[in-house]
């Protein structure tokens, strides 16, 4: 059926290609080096380190290095318009007495004066120390880690996953309790930034108005990026990072924005600068450098066999929400032929991938959740249209298909609503008898949404009426997850207050998924 949605999506896909090649043209020459001179020796009024360093995405013998330039954080950066080569040193140990490897990586004015540095030739499954330098001035140590080896099965993976870290919405002392934790991975499952103006009488306020152009993007990635909580832990372990909506605008889906009012020309030219300025400040290979207003972010990480990260981008590829992205009932749109969520380049990309697995665990890292939840006490049925609840068509294709194809332990892992659950997937949520297909762990807040609430008001009536909803919880925190090749082991840790520093940790719930048992049960 062709309706008048799907058509106006494909107007917006031709106006989309005329805009690559007209208000696009403005935008700088991503990765081009500046013409002239480079800065090679120079001494800093103020430390150029501010926003401290960071690593990512990292293969058995390599991982990206990242740090950025910036001696007035909150105008820009306030380098001047030049190049400067920063050096960069790897080592065994954190007093740099046996460095494995050294360089020079330029920072250009193109790219924010970020430096993104992919090493490779290192040794598998081994943590490294490394620093920056320029001019006179040296970074933080960073401590990182290899992956291990392809063929190799390890022990145990610990990492944890996070989201939605609204800065004025409190503090970030789960990241403290984390870093207490010593990861060897932590994945960001989203909302790294919020892009509204500040707003006076909160905890913290945001720097400037709602972000739209380049310049306040990088402002805004530079205050959160300051918050030493949040810049310890970047230093303590490599982070696997995957955006949401409001690294760019909220409820984003593909080239359509939620303010009736916004032109598809204003609203790609401003996802161009969000989608720059994300790459600038996040441990990113080259392949993730942006073209105008296209990003490839998803892509797989494997740590040795035991698990395969498939991080998956469920804003960038899909069709709009259907019957707007508020609670709705299952009708009209949810049931769209023509809609889709990761967009078919993606959905096909992803299927090839979990079919070549090896891995005993695999993971998709993604943002908005899965399972089908009614989120209205009683008899009346209304689900989040801006989850996977309203693109009914393809969550059950990818669940059939992790089902027929006997994806070796499929977990999924969410962000986004600022609340813990413990989901029991299944292609058809109608049917008690229906097989549990994979497990789903959300994860709440970092700080968005302020305190939060152990329980929500309606918490009886919501378990009682989605069965396979084994757990739910809307404190702030993170979660936990140890990996074995017997069990998955997931500690919902959380903290009862954000409004100021110092809250205790708690262990709110411990699930385990054994091998080969699709389901979470309760340790």
């Amino acid at each position: 059926m062709f309706t008048q949605r799907r058509q106006n999506e494909l107007q917006i896909s031709r106006r989309n290609l005329l805009l690559s090649g007209a208000s696009f043209a403005v935008l700088p020459w991503l990765g081009r080096v500046t013409e002239g001179a480079v800065v090679r020796q120079t001494t800093f009024s103020q430390n150029p380190f501010p926003l401290g360093v960071a690593s990512g995405d990292p293969s058995s013998d390599g991982v990206v290095l990242w740090t950025r330039l910036a001696i007035d954080p909150l105008n820009g950066g306030g380098m001047p318009p030049v190049t400067f080569e920063v050096k960069w040193e790897v080592a065994e140990d954190e007093g740099f007495q046996k460095i494995v490897q050294k360089g020079t990586e330029l920072a250009t004015p193109q790219l924010g004066h970020s430096v993104h540095v992919e090493l490779s030739g290192l040794k598998a499954d081994t943590w490294y120390w490394y620093r920056f330098h320029a001019g006179d001035a040296v970074s933080r140590t960073g401590k990182t880690r290899t992956m291990p080896a392809h063929d190799a099965m390890p022990e145990q993976l610990k990492f944890a996953f996070a989201s939605c870290q609204h800065f004025e919405s409190g503090y970030y002392t789960a990241y403290d309790h984390m870093a207490r934790e010593n990861p060897d991975l932590v994945l960001h499952l989203g909302d790294y930034i919020y892009e509204y103006a500040g707003k006076d009488n909160r905890i913290r306020k945001h720097h400037g108005p709602e972000i739209t152009t380049l310049e306040h993007y990088r402002n805004r990635y530079a205050q959160y990026r300051m918050d030493e909580s949040l810049q310890t832990m970047h230093s303590l372990c490599p982070w696997i990072v995957v955006w949401d909506d409001h690294e760019f605008d909220n409820n984003c889906a593909g080239a359509i924005s939620e303010e009736s009012h916004v032109s598809p020309a204003e609203f790609l030219l401003r996802r161009a600068n969000s989608y720059q300025a994300y790459y600038e400040n996040m441990p990113l290979r080259r392949t993730c450098l942006p073209h105008g207003a296209d990003m490839t972010l998803y892509r797989t990480i494997d740590f040795g066999r035991l698990a395969r990260f498939e991080m998956l981008d469920t804003r960038q590829y899909r069709t709009d929400q259907p019957n707007g992205d508020k609670l709705q009932p299952l009708k009209g749109g949810v049931f769209d032929p023509l809609s889709t969520m990761l967009g078919d380049v993606q959905e096909k990309w992803l299927m090839s991938e979990l079919l070549t697995s090896r891995a005993k665990w695999n993971i998709l890292g993604q943002q908005v959740m899965m399972a089908r939840v009614d989120r209205t006490a009683g008899p009346e049925a209304n689900f989040s249209m801006d989850q996977w609840s309203g693109y009914d068509l393809p969550r059950r294709r990818l669940l059939d298909f992790l089902a027929t194809r006997h994806v070796p332990n499929p977990v999924v892992l969410t962000g986004d609503i600022h609340s813990n659950w413990v989901n029991d997937l299944k292609v058809d949520f109608d049917s008690e008898n229906d097989p549990i297909v994979a497990s789903e762990f959300v994860g709440t807040s970092i700080s968005s949404g302020g305190n939060g609430l152990q329980f929500v008001k309606n918490h009886a009536e919501l378990l009682s009426e989605n069965p396979f909803v084994k757990f739910q919880n809307s404190e702030r925190g993170y979660v936990s997850c140890t990996v074995t090749p017997k069990e998955w082991r997931s500690d919902y840790q959380m903290v009862e207050y954000v409004e100021k520093p110092g809250a205790p940790l708690i262990n709110r719930g411990t699930f385990v998924v054994e091998d080969g048992k699709p389901g979470a049960v309760k340790a």
